[in-house]
């Protein structure tokens, strides 16, 4: 059975997407931590990122690194933090989260934002991204 991520990736649930290549997907959390938190994940559906092949690696690697500029380009902060926990969801994925401070990395705060609000912001890191 296919992972809620790889669902995502296929368009067979509907997501707030951000960017996409051949190989990567990201998506705004629908549950974020802080206004602009994104997952980036590797379409090819693999439990543990360290698991994935060298190539795929590289890959996502890349393309988060050009999904925290856009972050970054959009929702102002001093920098964009990087998270890879992975416990909950059996589908490599990284966070990323833009952050005042530390303690904007604390997975036990999220805040609320409507449709409307993530829309506009998919909307925004997506031309941000191009």
């Amino acid at each position: 059975m296919a992972s809620i991520f790889s669902k995502i990736a296929a368009g067979e649930i509907p997501s707030y997407k951000v960017a996409e290549t051949d190989n990567c997907f990201a998506f705004l959390d629908i549950n974020p931590v802080v206004r602009g938190h994104v997952l980036c994940i590797p379409k090819k559906e693999v439990d543990y990122i360290f698991d994935l092949d060298d190539d795929l690696y590289n890959d996502l690697q890349a393309f988060t690194h050009r999904v925290a500029r856009a972050v970054k380009q959009v929702c102002p902060c001093r920098k964009v933090g990087m998270a890879v926990l992975g416990l909950e969801v059996p589908h490599a994925h990284i966070h990323l989260i833009p952050m005042q401070n530390e303690g904007d990395m604390n997975f036990h705060h999220h805040v609320k934002l409507t449709d409307e609000e993530f829309r506009t912001l998919a909307d925004q890191l997506a031309k941000a991204f191009r």
